[in-house]
């Protein structure tokens, strides 16, 4: 695995204000980033994902996996999930992660959309379980997509498209501050898998 010499420049803050979004662009090499690809499509413990919207069980298309340095719990949308221990590739994209951003995770929350009319509606990551402003590590491998953001007070937007073997880092007050979203895209015939890298507080 060689990290490519282009990285975009992660000191530029995405966001206007409120919080700190720095796009590295790929990291990855397309051979490489295919090859992670393929092993976490057929390696990782898939799920589809579950919420409890008005006491009522919603099963969604798009599939998640948990996975973390210990059997960490994580709640959210009102169901909680018990964290794997890590594959060896997993380990590994943790480490790359941690080695380009200077961040420390213990977890990974995986997310795979099997295709565009896959997405995610707008929410922030600021469970309790989370690490107050820490930073979330967000590796994607895939067909590109959207990823926008929306101010909570000032409904301010800014959005990226995510490419294939790129790493997107949320820090700082975002969490408190922004909404974020996947919008679906129809046009996009292929499948993502976006790693985010988190860190679960009081360990």
């Amino acid at each position: 695995m060689d990290l490519l010499d282009d990285i975009l420049d992660p000191s530029i803050n995405l966001l206007p204000k409120d919080g700190i979004v720095n796009y590295y662009g790929k990291l990855l090499s397309l051979p490489d980033s295919d090859a992670y690809l393929a092993n976490l499509l057929n390696t990782i413990a898939w799920k589809n994902d579950e919420a409890i919207v008005y006491g009522k069980r919603i099963v969604t298309k798009r599939m998640v996996a948990w996975y973390g340095d210990k059997p960490f719990e994580y709640t959210y949308s009102n169901t909680t999930k018990r964290a794997l221990s890590w594959t060896e590739i997993l380990q590994e994209l943790k480490e790359l992660v941690e080695q380009v951003t200077g961040e420390i995770f213990n977890s990974c929350l995986l997310n795979l959309y099997h295709n565009g009319s896959e997405g995610m509606a707008w929410h922030s990551d600021a469970e309790k379980d989370l690490k107050k402003n820490g930073a979330i590590g967000s590796l994607s491998f895939g067909g590109e997509r959207k990823f926008a953001f929306k101010h909570k007070k000032t409904k301010e937007t800014a959005s990226i498209y995510l490419q294939h073997g790129s790493l997107l880092v949320m820090k700082g007050t975002t969490q408190s501050h922004w909404l974020h979203r996947l919008p679906p895209n129809k046009k996009v015939m292929e499948p993502r898998v976006n790693l985010t890298f988190r860190t679960i507080a009081d360990y």
